[in-house]
């Protein structure tokens, strides 16, 4: 054989070869960057106030102990420093691991550090625990439907949007 021949014919083995080759699959577009930040201020803007007269909202009794933990928390996350804030929250759980407000704070704290699922679990043992109305409730809900949408839960997110609606009770009249 000439080298020209055998040249030729490696050249058509390779060509066969390659048209046997399957194409990469192509690669899914990857997901847009979740701001947290944003998401948090959202959920605090979603929950409103408290309109006096107009809607019934439970505040609990604060312990001093658990309001210097939280009051490092918030200064934490000011400065951006998100696994500060949650040490500061987690240790103020020991003390109080019960407080719907705390419990939301946290969940918070946790969608700042991108822990998506714990964020859900909190806010969804805050509603457990709290009053299950007004601007509280509210940020409850609305963490857990956030979580719900960036995880394209469609079913979860209905009931997360109903569950947000049902916080606005109205206060009882007064006399």
């Amino acid at each position: 054989m000439t080298v020209a021949v055998r040249g030729f014919a490696i050249a058509c083995v390779l060509a066969v070869l390659s048209a046997c080759a399957t194409p990469a699959p192509p690669q899914p577009p990857a997901a847009p960057p979740v701001n947290v930040e944003a998401m948090v201020a959202q959920i605090r803007f979603a929950a409103g106030a408290p309109e006096p007269r107009e809607e019934l909202a439970i505040q609990p009794l604060r312990d001093p102990v658990v309001e210097s933990e939280r009051a490092q928390a918030r200064t934490a996350e000011t400065e951006h420093r998100y696994a500060d804030a949650v040490a500061a929250l987690d240790r103020a759980l020991v003390a109080v691991d019960d407080d719907p407000s705390l419990l939301q704070d946290r969940a918070e704290a946790a969608l700042l550090v991108r822990d998506f699922d714990g964020a859900e679990k909190f806010a969804e043992r805050a509603y457990a625990v709290g009053a299950q109305v007004g601007p509280l409730c509210r940020r409850h809900w609305a963490t857990i439907l956030a979580v719900r949408k960036l995880h394209d839960d469609a079913a979860g997110t209905t009931i997360a949007e109903q569950g947000f609606a049902a916080c606005k009770v109205t206060a009882p009249p007064r006399y």
